[in-house]
């Protein structure tokens, strides 16, 4: 445990976020491979169980982040939003076979700027 407490609790709140992220990713959209011909509730119930994952990350992800690093709740969205996007393109460019538009870097610049915005103050 030491260990941990020598990681920033910045850091902490980042790594969870992006590891819960990568399992809510493939909870979303990892059935529209692996289970596309299973019926919908079956592709439901199994992204669910996946989603526990997530959530069992996510949730502490967001009390240290709030509770102790000092983010605020706008903060910690924003982070999410551009993990979700960071973690979504090699996704599904790498799993799913799509291919990368430039519309993607459009959407990140996007979310620089929204990112700007919500830390210029902090």
């Amino acid at each position: 445990m030491n260990f941990l407490h020598s990681i920033p609790l910045s850091v902490q709140t980042i790594v969870l976020l992006i590891a819960s992220n990568a399992f809510m990713t493939m909870a979303w959209y990892g059935h529209l491979k692996n289970l596309a011909t299973a019926p919908w509730y079956i592709a439901a119930l199994i992204s669910w169980a996946i989603a526990l994952a997530e959530y069992l990350l996510q949730v502490p992800a967001n009390r240290i982040g709030f509770q102790q690093a000092g983010f605020s709740v706008g903060q910690l969205k924003i982070m999410q939003e551009v993990i979700t996007l960071a973690v979504f393109l090699p996704f599904s460019f790498f799993y799913l076979d799509e291919p990368l538009k430039l519309d993607y870097l459009w959407a990140a610049l996007c979310m620089v700027g929204a990112a700007y915005f919500i830390f210029r103050h902090a």
